[in-house]
């Protein structure tokens, strides 16, 4: 009697090969970046190699520059100009919280309660940027001029007698004090704070709001522990945005300040064009990208939004 064999099990499918990737296919990404890489190599770093050459450099525009690396020139222009700078860093400061502080309601106001008149609001924020940044700073010395509504109503709630007293006007007028700078790049810079305010805000689920509230969190509660948390990345990104542009700026300073209002910027831009000291103006603007980069740098890791470095 002949015996029943077992049939071999089948064998598994195999899988087909994989082709290697075409080289071309792995070189498209860099491909893509070679635009943007190119702009930075241009118009940032061949710049701030010639710009940190020339802060070492000593001469005469008559005679020429010559790279001689002199660094005293960093320690004689910190030395002399350190006023400037920590002026910078206060108005820029100040500014950056008072657009917080006024930029905020107005993100929490479009994110959650403009309903449709959201489009219409973000137009408004957006308008001013379609002026020349010139022109709005010009427009600011007919707000505050001597005489007009903005300084009369100050005067008659006796505003300008505290900022007087604070070392912000004169007790007079506003014009050419610090309070009108702070207020130009206030206005001028607010926008920078309002947009990312708010697309961090709009990000925000709102069921999370509702939570809080079966919870018995009361508003003030669910702002605190709810939507000032997840709105950080906007608080930081604006106040970046905010800060940077405003330590630098020397237009509100000149237009709205007086001799006593300079700020760096203000004195890089004379050294620079009028007095063409190059290696002192290269130093200044070394000297204050380096701070700035320090302060932005500890800013952001105190505040705990490391990934944004």
């Amino acid at each position: 009697m002949a015996t029943l064999t077992e049939a071999p099990p089948p064998l598994a499918p195999t899988a087909p090969e994989k082709k290697p990737p075409r080289r071309r296919g792995r070189l498209v990404p860099y491909w893509l970046l070679l635009p943007g890489m190119l702009w930075l190599v241009v118009f940032f770093a061949l710049p701030m190699v010639y710009q940190a050459s020339t802060s070492v450099q000593t001469g005469s525009l008559e005679e020429g520059y010559k790279v001689t690396w002199h660094f005293a020139t960093y320690w004689d222009a910190l030395s002399e100009y350190w006023p400037q700078y920590l002026r910078s860093i206060l108005y820029a400061g100040s500014a950056t919280i008072l657009c917080l502080v006024l930029g905020y309601p107005l993100a929490y106001l479009i994110a959650f309660r403009a309903g449709r008149w959201r489009n219409l609001i973000m137009i408004l924020v957006i308008a001013p940027f379609f002026t020349s940044f010139l022109i709005r700073t010009l427009a600011w010395k007919t707000i505050l001029a001597d005489g007009g509504p903005v300084v009369g109503a100050l005067n008659s709630l006796h505003v300008l007698d505290v900022t007087s007293w604070l070392g912000w006007t004169t007790g007079d007028r506003v014009l050419a004090t610090p309070l009108a700078v702070v207020c130009g790049l206030t206005y001028n810079f607010l926008p920078f704070m309002i947009l990312p305010l708010y697309t961090s805000l709009e990000r925000i689920d709102t069921r999370l709001h509702e939570a809080a509230g079966d919870l018995y969190a009361k508003p003030v509660t669910t702002f605190r522990k709810v939507t000032f948390p997840l709105s950080m990345p906007g608080v930081v990104s604006g106040t970046l945005l905010t800060f940077i542009p405003a330590a630098g700026d020397y237009v509100n300073a000149d237009l709205l300040g007086s001799t006593d209002t300079r700020m760096v910027g203000n004195v890089i831009q004379s050294q620079f064009l009028r007095i063409l000291d190059y290696p002192t103006a290269a130093a200044l603007s070394f000297i204050l990208m380096a701070a700035i980069l320090v302060m932005v740098t500890v800013y952001i890791r105190k505040s705990g939004t490391e990934d944004l470095v």
